[in-house]
């Protein structure tokens, strides 16, 4: 099992950026491929980005891609995603999940395994 924990998240002006980190527990982080997350209020969670075991490939939303990068580093057990010209409406809670398939990405927060609390990401106007 692994438990995660997101930081990072906090007000930023549009235009802005911000780094998430998601800090993960257990020895078995760097076999997991990992996720991110969001949801605004009122809406259904949606896929963010995803990165495989070994940060080899990564995959992401159609709304973030060119803005954002996920990055891995297994030594460190830590999972980030950097966002930049930051719009409002990626207005959202952030979260962070893991998949044990590890080889494979996914969009579906079905296929993961384990989840982080969340952290809030406000762009203002």
């Amino acid at each position: 099992q692994v438990q995660l924990v997101e930081s990072g998240g906090g007000l930023v002006q549009a235009g802005g950026s911000l780094r998430l980190s998601c800090a993960a527990s257990g020895r078995t982080f760097s076999s997991y491929a990992m996720g991110w997350f969001r949801q605004a209020p009122g809406k259904e969670r949606e896929f963010v980005a995803a990165i495989n075991w070994r940060g080899s490939s990564t995959y992401y939303a159609d709304s973030v891609k060119g803005r954002s990068a996920i990055s891995r580093d297994n030594a460190k057990n830590t999972l980030y995603l950097q966002m930049n010209s930051l719009k409002p409406e990626d207005t959202a809670v952030y979260y962070c999940a893991a998949d044990r398939t590890g080889t494979t990405i996914s969009t579906a927060p079905s296929r993961y395994d384990y989840w982080g609390q969340g952290t809030q990401v406000t762009v203002s106007s």
